[in-house]
């Protein structure tokens, strides 16, 4: 098996869990390199049923799984899903969950301000899932975010902290809405940075490191390839680049090294939020497959909308025969 890529070719939701989890088994690393938890896999495994939006489904078999800079992490819904795989009888600690020190984190405030741009889009809305992915990736981009690293370090976080609830209430100011205060803001982070720092660690070395002693590293992409930020149904798009190509600079891992990349496709296609869908099934077999095929959001709750999708043998059969080619040797 030589390094793997997990992509879904449509608009997410392809069942790109269930064949990482199968991938897992064979794989030694399992990282994830883009989005939040707008996204996640839900895993079947026997009469156990797994719900993941943040962690990498690797953890599920005991492989080292890491969440990569590309994300946006929520320390709280992580710390709550931690929690609720816990329960299975499944050990998550620093030895087989590693952060990236330099993941940028998604505050509260970026919550607010996703529903209030959702709001003010009006006919014109994205359909986001409201969970603050956007506004922390545009806090990414525009050098303000609150990183994992930065929770070290309490007297410059304070300052941090202050600059981005600063800029923030700005625009909060103007539109009469309510201003974040910013010791509270610093005050939950440094409650919940006991629970968290000792996940952080530098995962581009790690994973580069690893692939120099040949282990196998499995490369779990989130949403589809139709949502990706520069090549998706924009403006109905998600906020990070989708495609395999992120993996270099959402997990540090090197482009010298060779890497396969696998495209999930299922019969038909779905999709959550707005945005143009030309072959949606307004009628009683759009029912059908909604109901057949349970395509309502684990991780958001959200239906999704079912439409038609041409192909479908041929697609299938390439993807079953690169899966046996793949799982032949370790």
């Amino acid at each position: 098996m030589p390094n793997v890529t997990i992509i879904g070719t449509q608009w997410g939701d392809e069942g790109k869990g269930k064949i990482v989890d199968w991938l897992s088994n064979i794989a030694d690393i399992v990282v994830r390199f883009q989005g939040g938890n707008n996204a996640g896999h839900t895993i079947q495994i026997k009469n156990k049923i797994y719900k993941l939006s943040l962690l990498p489904s690797g953890i599920i078999r005991g492989k080292l799984s890491i969440i990569g800079n590309g994300v946006v992490l929520d320390l709280w819904a992580l710390k709550k899903e931690i929690e609720n795989i816990s329960k299975f009888g499944i050990k998550i600690n620093s030895s087989n969950l590693n952060i990236a020190e330099n993941v940028p984190l998604i505050l509260p405030i970026h919550k607010k301000i996703d529903e209030i741009n959702e709001s003010f889009r009006g006919s014109n809305s994205i359909g986001t899932t409201k969970k603050g992915i956007g506004p922390a990736y545009e806090d990414k981009v525009g050098r303000r975010a609150i990183r994992l690293c930065d929770l070290f370090y309490k007297k410059g976080l304070i300052k941090k902290v202050d600059a981005l609830v600063g800029y923030h209430n700005i625009r909060l100011k103007a539109l009469k809405q309510k201003k974040f205060n910013s010791k509270k803001i610093y005050k939950e982070l440094i409650k919940i940075s006991n629970f968290i720092l000792p996940f952080s660690k530098p995962v581009w070395k790690i994973i580069n490191n690893a692939i120099s002693k040949n282990k196998k590293i499995l490369f779990e992409g989130a949403q589809g390839s139709l949502l990706d930020l520069d090549f998706g149904t924009y403006p109905f798009v998600t906020s990070s680049n989708t495609l395999a190509g992120q993996i270099f600079l959402g997990s540090g891992f090197g482009n010298k090294y060779k890497n396969y990349t696998l495209g999930i496709t299922k019969a038909y296609t779905t999709r959550v939020g707005n945005g143009p869908f030309p072959t949606e099934l307004k009628n009683n077999m759009g029912k059908l497959l909604l109901k057949n095929g349970r395509e309502f959001g684990t991780v958001t709750g959200r239906k999704r909308r079912c439409g038609w999708f041409d192909a479908v043998l041929v697609k299938q059969s390439i993807t079953l025969n690169s899966l046996n080619s793949l799982a032949i040797t370790k």
